[in-house]
């Protein structure tokens, strides 16, 4: 190997002194101080490795990611920049970038970057990627933590595959924003995403809401029903609580995982299915797989790829920018003022330990929202749990203030679901689930 690199980066003082400090290190180092300077480099003499800022003018590191993908898909791109925004880092892993490095660099995070690509590189070439595709709907992820910023990549990576992606997290951390977000940045994002919560459905009912069944397979099957697997199509089936399932069940869903075949209850010949399968829960599933409650072959079937969402009380960083996210997406929905949160206010969300995740985050500012009338949201308008509740505390009080919002929004909204649903940032189905489940009129 070469070692050789090249430095991108129009901020001079940068350019040279992480040159001087990777010659240092016996890389061989060339600079530039454009996208079009380095890519005329590139095409003479190529690197094995780019280090490119992002913010540049003219071709900016993005554009000179994606021409270099294109032409010369043996050098491997890392990508520098300040702006640790989710779409940046999406759409420079979706593009083919092998890594991202946010400013200030730290010499260390370069150096263990480096020695992983270049131990990549000694056993395969990474193929050319595919050029932008659709734009990115991943408005619902917000964060700017590590944390955060490791799932956009692993989105970005996972999105144009079709590989079974595991999802795992506490209630509450957003594992189904996480799977749309696959979707709706791979290939198959125009064919349809199916959800089905596993954990709501009696396991005699989940066969036949995945799989379907013909007219007369059981009492009360007056007419034929296309099961989930065969609504998503090619798209995507996103399993939801896949840990609360039975073993018999689980052997079912492994065959179609292996085969890609389902059979409709009652029906006598098996079907193919396209559709690619995304998985979630909240559960120890290798502590289930111990116990002999989980299938240690479907567990390893899942996790292909596996995602792990941090609770949010690992990532409080984060609360300013879901705060305002969520403050301006519910005073839009209400069709509000928008109202200014407080340092108090803020000051509390962020010491409170937050046992509902984002969930239990956004009830609380939808809440706010409704009380400060379009003013300010101040400590008095926050209503949290207590951090010393027992262990069956917080979820008893998350479903007070669940039921409590869902009411208030179907009376703003004079029961009319639909734009119930909209306020609450859920789908009609969800909403409909919700009403049953708390006796709401």
């Amino acid at each position: 190997m070469t070692r050789r690199i090249l430095i991108v980066d129009d901020d001079p003082a940068i350019r040279d002194s992480l040159a001087e400090a990777l010659r240092a290190d016996r890389f061989t180092v060339a600079v530039a101080a454009s996208g079009a300077e380095a890519l005329a480099l590139a095409q003479q003499s190529p690197p094995e490795v780019m280090l490119t800022d992002v913010r540049m003018d003219g071709m900016d590191g993005l554009a000179l990611l994606r021409a270099v993908r294109e032409r010369l898909p043996s050098v491997a791109v890392v990508l520098m920049t300040a702006f640790d925004d989710m779409p940046t880092v999406v759409q420079a892993m979706r593009d083919g970038a092998v890594e991202f490095l946010t400013k200030p660099l730290d010499l260390h995070d370069v150096r263990a970057v480096l020695k992983r690509v270049f131990e990549d590189r000694r056993v395969r070439r990474r193929a050319s990627s595919e050029t932008a595709g659709p734009a990115l709907a991943l408005d619902n992820l917000v964060g700017r933590t590590p944390e955060m910023i490791a799932i956009y990549k692993l989105i970005g990576q996972s999105a144009n595959t079709r590989a079974t992606v595991l999802i795992r997290g506490e209630s509450g951390t957003g594992k189904e924003l996480v799977a749309r977000a696959i979707h709706a940045n791979g290939a198959e994002s125009h064919e349809p995403f199916v959800a089905v919560n596993c954990a709501s459905l009696p396991p005699t009912l989940l066969e036949s809401e995945l799989f379907g069944h013909v007219r007369g397979a059981f009492t009360g099957a007056v007419s034929a029903r296309r099961g989930r697997f065969a609504q998503a199509g090619c798209g995507t089936l996103f399993l939801d609580e896949i840990g609360d399932t039975s073993l018999e069940f689980q052997s079912k869903l492994l065959r179609v995982l292996q085969d890609r075949e389902f059979q409709p209850v009652g029906a006598e010949r098996a079907e193919r299915t396209e559709a690619r399968v995304i998985a979630a829960t909240h559960q120890d599933l290798e502590q289930m797989v111990v116990e002999r409650r989980f299938r240690e072959d479907l567990y390893y079937r899942l996790r292909v790829v596996e995602i792990v969402i941090p609770p949010l009380r690992d990532r409080k960083g984060d609360i300013p920018l879901l705060t305002e996210h969520m403050v301006r997406r519910a005073s839009h929905a209400m069709n509000a003022a928008l109202p200014v949160v407080s340092s108090e206010a803020l000051e509390k969300l962020m010491s409170h330990t937050w046992p509902g995740n984002v969930r239990e985050l956004e009830h609380c500012v939808m809440r706010a929202v409704v009380l400060a009338s379009g003013n300010v949201v101040r400590p008095e308008h926050l209503s949290l749990s207590s951090p010393d509740v027992t262990e069956s505390g917080p979820v008893a009080t998350l479903d007070t203030i669940e039921r409590s919002h869902i009411a208030r929004a179907l009376a703003s909204t004079g029961g009319h679901k639909a734009r119930a649903a909209e306020l609450l940032g859920i789908s009609r189905p969800r909403l409909n689930r919700l009403i049953a489940k708390y006796g709401l009129s």
